[in-house]
């Protein structure tokens, strides 16, 4: 029996997630949002971080039913992410790790979400679509590592999507992703907006900088927002969501994949599963999601992730132990899988 405690807090969300054995114990989580308009500045992230993890960890701790000696493992997100964040959640592990006198584990936030999601859905060799707030990418397995087959090569659509919430005033309670899903549910006639994919990677700045030209503020008044929501909302994710399944759908036909597997907090999104879904079927296909328990950054990804690392005999050093807003992927050497 192995129980693995994680940290996760890269963003804007702290969490704290014990797995034991595959099996998800408890998964507590903060997040801090901030006012319509805006988005969450690192140092005010770190600051609501550090306000509330002892909390959190607590929490954890008694849903799960077990103390500190029964604890393995201590993993936290090395990276990638916002540096303050990542650092006040890293010293909090580390922390954690001498205290109980427990090996600690510094686990890639990308890795996180793809071990998670493969241990919720039973998915076995998956395509993965990663889609967050800071990340979009198309990942295949192979050879122990995760290549990236496709990406964006600038902003990720998570960036983007909270970009048409600021520029539209759409509040960020609970997520700013989620009330603009809900919003487009009301358009009613789809309009065509910039749509860029370049070989297997995609581009979003051009589809953002229309949007925010396209808005002025008169145009916030309350007789004109229906007019936005099918411009703006409607459009501006149909058109996001399409061209992540065509890369999705590329990276597929290059693997000869028969699943997908859609991870990270814009993969809760019903419509893009929709998406996806259809076109799965059309080329009898498996698609493989979560809710938002899982998807949105959470503690117990982190768990399982370091969870897996743990059984295949890696340890991070106490002098190895920093954090890295660039991390990629790729960089990890998968030990645990054939």
């Amino acid at each position: 029996m192995t129980i693995v405690l994680g940290f996760e807090g890269s963003a804007n969300k702290i969490g704290v997630g014990i797995i034991q054995d595959g099996k998800v114990l408890s998964n507590p989580r903060r997040t801090y949002i901030t006012p319509p308009g805006q988005g969450f500045m690192p140092s005010d992230t770190a600051r609501h971080h550090r306000s509330c993890i002892l909390d959190v960890l607590q929490e954890a701790l008694e849903e799960a039913q077990i103390k500190p000696q029964d604890v393995n493992c201590v993993a936290y997100t090395k990276g990638p992410g916002m540096g303050a964040p990542l650092l006040s959640v890293a010293i909090v592990a580390r922390t954690v790790s001498q205290l109980w006198k427990k090996p600690l584990l510094g686990v890639n936030h990308c890795i996180g979400h793809i071990e998670m999601g493969r241990l919720i859905t039973g998915a076995e060799n998956p395509t993965v679509l990663y889609v967050s707030g800071g990340n979009t990418q198309v990942i295949s397995y192979s050879e122990h590592r995760y290549r990236i087959f496709g990406e964006t090569i600038d902003i990720a659509v998570g960036n983007c999507l909270d970009r048409f919430a600021r520029v539209l005033k759409i509040s960020n309670d609970p997520s700013p992703g989620y009330n603009i899903e809900q919003m487009a549910k009301k358009g009613k006639k789809f309009v065509e907006l910039p749509y860029t994919v370049k070989g297997m990677d995609v581009s979003f700045s051009g589809i953002l900088s229309y949007i925010e030209n396209s808005v002025e503020p008169n145009m916030l008044q309350e007789g004109q927002f229906s007019c936005l929501i099918d411009r703006l909302l409607l459009g501006g994710q149909e058109t996001l969501f399409s061209m992540l399944v065509e890369i999705t759908e590329r990276a597929m036909a290059h693997c000869g994949s028969q699943e997908v597997l859609i991870v990270g907090g814009v993969g809760c999104n019903v419509r893009l599963q929709e998406m996806m879904a259809v076109m799965c079927k059309e080329r009898g296909a498996k698609l493989f999601a979560t809710d938002e328990r899982f998807c949105i950054d959470n503690g117990a990804m982190i768990a399982q992730a370091g969870w897996e690392m743990f059984r295949s005999g890696q340890v991070t050093q106490l002098e190895d132990s920093w954090i890295t807003q660039r991390y990629r992927t790729d960089e990890v050497e998968v030990t645990w899988r054939d």
